[in-house]
């Protein structure tokens, strides 16, 4: 058994806390022998799960006592984003724990004095959390004793499902609280892809596990990834079968926002880059042609490999060259006048300069006397 060493002060256990990491963070696990490896793999998941009910216990009181609002903030959630530096998720996660301090208080209690894991816990509470309140804290005794003995995860859902249903006499498992307590939750990760988790009905877990069935000895894809392509597969299904409901009465349709340069890589041969080039080449090749008539500038116009060879080690400097185009510079002055008033399209320009009659100005377009 455990015996809790002597601190003055929180401050000096935390510091002791940070030491011991510290040192365990240091060490060269290498140099390790293997019992005493896994007596550290052991000894890390007991020290994760009583970190875990302090942070709950400390993050309830601190909520009850509105502690984040000294430092501006508008819930505790917000606090630990901000000042802690911790994601959205993790917030949330560290906030459900403080709610099962009052919620499963035998689950935090087996928590705080190491005796079952952080992960253990969790499903623990989530197998009782939807049971009545008047049966929640026996179901929580009778699981957490189960584990302690020694009952692995599968007995333990078995026991569970049990309880519930004795529970529940009268409610049949489709009309219970698995319903209501529906969720699906997609992130969008950095680089376009998604992440998806959630909590499906039987009905819906159904047809993705019936998606997802191997096809055919050959098929060596994870369970994961067939899982994945049963989900992708039941989207295409509904979008062949035209059943997308519509938005405002129009069909659904999907934006795509494809890059130029996955484009050229798309075309076959690069023929739209190849007819990209041959025109700038050709626009190069003129420009050559008039500098060599005009009389040289002390430049050296080169394409192919003499540009290459040349620009292997060169410093570059950007520039940005253009050829005036006569043809619009009409277009561009008559523009200027709208602008300014003076064209179609216009109020009547105002009175050129002259003697002006004394008096208020009247609104509106002024004509010339």
């Amino acid at each position: 058994m455990d015996t809790a060493p002597a601190f003055a002060s929180e401050t000096d256990a935390l510091q002791m806390l940070d030491s011991a990491l510290g040192y365990l963070t240091a060490a060269d696990p290498a140099q390790m022998p293997a019992v005493i490896q896994a007596r550290c793999l052991t000894a890390l998941e007991r020290a994760d799960a009583r970190a875990t009910a302090a942070r709950a216990a400390i993050l309830a009181a601190f909520t009850a006592s509105r502690g984040y609002c000294e430092d501006g903030d508008y819930s505790a959630r917000s606090w630990l984003i901000h000042k802690t530096r911790v994601t959205k998720a993790t917030a949330g996660e560290h906030a459900g724990w403080s709610r099962r301090t009052t919620t499963h208080p035998r689950v935090l209690a087996a928590l705080a004095a190491g005796d079952i894991t952080r992960s253990y816990a969790r499903t623990i509470c989530g197998w009782t959390g939807r049971l009545p309140e008047n049966c929640r804290g026996n179901a929580d005794e009778i699981l957490v004793g189960a584990a302690l003995m020694g009952m692995g995860l599968a007995d333990l859902a078995g026991l569970a499902a049990e309880i519930e249903a004795r529970s529940r006499p009268d409610v049949p498992d489709e009309d219970g609280p698995r319903f209501e307590d529906r969720a699906v939750r997609l992130q969008t990760t950095f680089g376009g892809a998604g992440v998806l988790t959630g909590d499906l009905t039987p009905e819906c877990t159904a047809v993705v596990d019936a998606l997802s069935a191997p096809r055919g000895a050959e098929d060596e894809r994870t369970h994961e990834q067939r899982y994945h392509d049963a989900l992708e597969d039941a989207m295409r299904r509904l979008v062949a079968a035209g059943l997308l409901p519509e938005r405002a009465g129009q069909p659904v349709k999907v934006t795509a926002h494809i890059h130029l340069a996955d484009l050229i890589d798309l075309d076959i041969g690069s023929r739209l880059q190849q007819e990209w080039t041959e025109q700038v080449r050709g626009e190069w090749a003129a420009a050559r042609a008039a500098a060599s008539v005009g009389g040289s500038d002390g430049a050296a116009w080169l394409d192919g490999e003499g540009a290459e060879g040349f620009g292997c080690d060169a410093p570059v400097t950007p520039v940005v060259l253009g050829t005036v185009n006569p043809g619009v510079l009409g277009d561009l002055v008559r523009f200027c006048l709208q602008l300014a008033g003076h064209g179609p399209g216009r109020c009547t320009p105002s009175p050129g300069p002259g003697p002006r009659r004394p008096g208020p100005r009247r609104p509106g377009p002024q004509r010339p006397g």
